[in-house]
């Protein structure tokens, strides 16, 4: 059988790369055959850093930052083609997450920026692109986000156990998979990104690897309780947040507070804060059998650690026990995404973000 291949393109909040994925859907299964991750460029990751602090404002960095980023994915795109031996013509589309840059999902008029020009990236391919793939959700009443739970529904529901899969990127959210086929999904706050920030400020390098250095650090109780205090955390799903509301900033305002308190105590708490929101977020759950972690911090050790022990009865594993490698999961579920788009399949879930009804999710950027 001739194979069906599409592409998945994911650049997520922490901006540590970009996640490229060959996906052949023969048979409507998916089968992963190649994948390739690029650095991004360290000129274009300062100009994202500073188009994505909620201050700014310039429309000139916003559009060069949207060409760039789309040649970004368009040289990556090229090089997983290279890697895996296929040509542009034998690949039905690429579906393109693009770099968040905003994401306001409560203002008066609604919206997702997502850059990363899909014309770019149609003509460097020579591939029919898939992107923009929020705004139809929001247009139709919902936040336009999180969207992985549905592909998390196609691709993890099982009808003996109820699972959770938690992605742990610069934002966490969770799907829960009731194995009656029931099905919520929502962002429960930080995942990397504060901590990734924290770390950079006070040591060479952009992340803390294995959570070592948060490890030595001791949880301040009451920056942790002032912390969680955030009216997100007790706030209703659906929900959907972002940089815009878990910042630097926003960290420094409660620190503001302290007097003599060390950095690898404030990485600490931080982890512990990660952890404690996904914790009680997944324990107002209904019944779970399983829970499954994908997304960079499931490498951050110490956090791991912190979730287990606040969960001591549940078994955290990895998504890869489940066939697919945690670090691949969103820029798949990006191709299937396109898939969706290609076949006429809806592939948003209204009672996660709150649409009014189910839709074909992107728009067609043609390569010719």
């Amino acid at each position: 059988m001739m194979a069906k291949y599409y592409i998945g393109l994911m650049s997520g909040t922490s901006m540590d790369g970009v996640d490229a994925v060959l996906v052949d859907f023969s048979n409507d299964k998916l089968n992963i055959v190649a994948t390739h991750e690029k650095e991004i460029p360290a000129i274009l990751l300062k100009d994202l850093h500073r188009l994505a602090d909620p201050t700014t404002g310039d429309i000139n960095l916003l559009g060069q930052c949207d060409r760039a980023c789309g040649e970004l994915f368009a040289i990556t795109t090229n090089e997983l083609l290279k890697k895996a031996n296929v040509t542009s013509s034998q690949v039905i589309a690429v579906g393109s997450h693009g770099q968040t840059v905003r994401h306001m999902p409560d203002l008066a008029y609604p919206f997702s920026l997502q850059i990363g020009d899909p014309s770019t990236l149609a003509v460097m391919t020579d591939i029919d692109t898939i992107a923009d793939f929020r705004r139809k959700d929001i247009a139709l009443g919902g936040q336009g986000a999180p969207l992985v739970p549905a592909f998390h529904r196609q691709q993890f529901s099982d009808d003996k156990l109820s699972r959770v899969i938690l992605n742990i990127g610069g934002i966490s959210n969770i799907t829960w998979l009731s194995n009656e086929g029931h099905v919520k999904g929502f962002d429960t706050g930080p995942g990397n990104t504060l901590l990734d920030k924290w770390f950079g400020l006070h040591n060479d390098g952009n992340y803390d690897e294995s959570g070592h250095w948060g490890a030595t650090g001791q949880v301040n109780q009451t920056l942790l309780t002032n912390l969680l205090s955030h009216p997100y955390f007790s706030a209703p799903a659906p929900k959907s947040t972002g940089r815009e509301l878990f910042n630097l900033a926003w960290l420094q305002q409660h620190l503001n507070d302290f007097g003599d308190i060390s950095t690898a105590d404030v990485q600490a708490t931080l982890a512990q804060l990660t952890a404690q929101s996904i914790a009680i977020e997944i324990m107002a759950l209904g019944k779970v059998d399983q829970l499954f972690v994908c997304g960079g911090g499931i490498y951050n050790l110490d956090l791991i650690a912190r979730i287990q022990a606040l969960l001591p009865a549940m078994t955290i594993a990895s998504t890869q026990q489940l066939g697919l490698a945690p670090q691949w999961v969103e820029a798949v579920a990006f191709s299937w995404l396109a898939y969706c788009f290609i076949n006429n399949k809806t592939s948003n879930l209204p009672q996660v973000t709150g649409a009014k009804k189910a839709a074909i999710l992107g728009s067609f950027y043609p390569a010719n």
